[in-house]
């Protein structure tokens, strides 16, 4: 099995390119159920989630073509078909791998009228139910049946009629779900306390481009009236933020200064706030966002919360840079339970962290010392490289796997801006 190993103690100085979004590419990738012409996605990064909801949408009979050459100044596309589905089964064995294989309940129901779906799987970060995307389906008049491991959808009438549903908790994936699932319903559906990430309002501007109407978006009230059908589109993937903010966590944990090509700044601005509130300086530049330290990192109080809020999915990394602030930074996680189990790897490099729930204490330390650590989740691993990075001596992370799920080329990428890191076979 492969593990990366580094070599720890260097600035980091220069650009890295950021790829386009996992968390989005996954949202458009089922959007080709909902039409039997072509789409064509643009700036999709090479990831092994991509990788596999791809070999799940061929399960179902869409045809995919990938173009684009390899390396960083070449990015990648892929166009997909569903001219005809052969099966509106998601089978346990594709579906186990990553959760994200939910999102293709809502389309094909849209689509075909019927859709059946296995529980998913994906990262051990806690109980991640997807009860919001069944009673949102049921608001707009989908009948759910639960046995052996699978979710059932159908439209009684072969395609939905639609409805209004207020989500009790902010939910990205049944917001996700939902939205797909309206856009052929035969009447009005709206949706109230709808997440607001960047990567919905992609979903949203594919959908529109696709024919779909929608009201709202980038809001938390969604007015979707339903269309007799959309056509295909060619689209750009929108940058990757979670990739951008933990590149400029290396920034920041090395002492060195990394413009991220092509980040957007706007989506990103609760990170941004975070990262000058630690003491770094960002700035905006026409290729996208500049992260330099000047100097000693300052400790933070930081919350969890849905967009506009600080994301979860930079919760970890934050955590391995605060470990070398001055003083004691405060953690939150109200998002998902489970997701400190990279602290005990951080305290064997000589992190001082206490937690208690969903709460941590990180204690300042002078510095890290190298060892061998293991990854429990996608940002865990990443929070691992970062403390390596800095760290005095060698580190080598196991299970990196992982990372292949979410970061594009990540030794290539840090290599280019002066780490010495390299990946090594098992």
């Amino acid at each position: 099995m492969d593990s990366i190993w580094i070599k720890g103690g260097t600035r980091l100085e220069g650009r890295i390119p950021i790829s386009g979004a996992k968390n989005a590419a996954l949202t458009l990738i089922p959007c080709a159920l909902l039409t039997d012409e072509e789409l064509t996605l643009g700036n999709l990064p090479r990831l092994a989630d991509v990788d596999s909801f791809a070999h799940l949408m061929n399960e179902l009979g869409v045809t995919t073509k990938v173009s684009g050459k390899r390396g960083a100044d070449h990015k990648r596309a892929m166009t997909l078909k569903a001219d005809h589905i052969e099966s509106t089964v998601a089978p346990y064995e594709l579906v186990r791998k990553m959760r994200a294989s939910i999102l293709v309940l809502g389309p094909m129901l849209a689509r075909m009228g019927e859709s059946t779906v296995s529980l998913p799987g994906g990262c051990a970060i806690g109980d991640r139910p997807i009860d919001l995307h069944l009673r949102a389906l049921e608001a707009m008049g989908a009948e759910i049946e639960l046995a052996a491991g699978y979710v059932k959808a159908s439209a009684p009438k072969g395609r939905l009629p639609g409805g209004d549903y207020s989500f009790p908790v902010v939910s990205v994936g049944a917001t996700e779900n939902a939205v797909m699932a309206a856009v052929l319903a035969t009447g009005r559906t709206q949706l109230f306390n709808a997440a607001r990430e960047p990567e919905i309002v992609d979903l949203c501007n594919l959908l529109v481009a696709m024919g779909a109407r929608i009201e709202g978006i980038g809001t938390s009230h969604l007015v979707i009236d339903g269309v007799e059908g959309l056509h295909g589109a060619d689209y750009e993937v929108m940058p990757d933020r979670i990739e951008a903010g933990s590149y400029a966590c290396a920034a920041g944990i090395t002492g060195g200064s990394i413009e991220l090509v092509g980040a957007r700044p706007g989506d990103m601005l609760a990170i941004t706030n975070a990262l000058a509130a630690a003491g770094l300086v960002t700035e905006f530049t026409d290729d996208g966002i500049k992260v330099s330290a000047t100097g000693k990192l300052k400790p933070l109080a930081i919350s969890t919360a849905p967009y506009p809020g600080f994301p979860t999915d930079m919760q970890a990394q934050f955590m391995s840079m605060l470990a070398l602030a001055e003083g004691e930074s405060y953690l939150e996680e109200t998002i998902f339970e489970n997701r400190y189990m990279h602290v005990p790897e951080l305290r064997r490099m000589g992190a001082n962290i206490d937690t208690r729930g969903r709460s941590a204490i990180v204690h300042g330390v002078e510095g890290l010392t190298g060892a061998q650590v293991m990854a429990t989740d996608l940002r865990a691993s990443m929070s691992l490289v970062l403390a390596g990075l800095a760290a005095e001596g060698e580190t080598e992370v196991l299970r990196v796997y992982h990372l292949d799920r979410g970061y594009e080329r990540l030794e290539e990428k840090l290599s280019a801006v002066g780490a010495t890191i390299e990946r090594r076979g098992g």
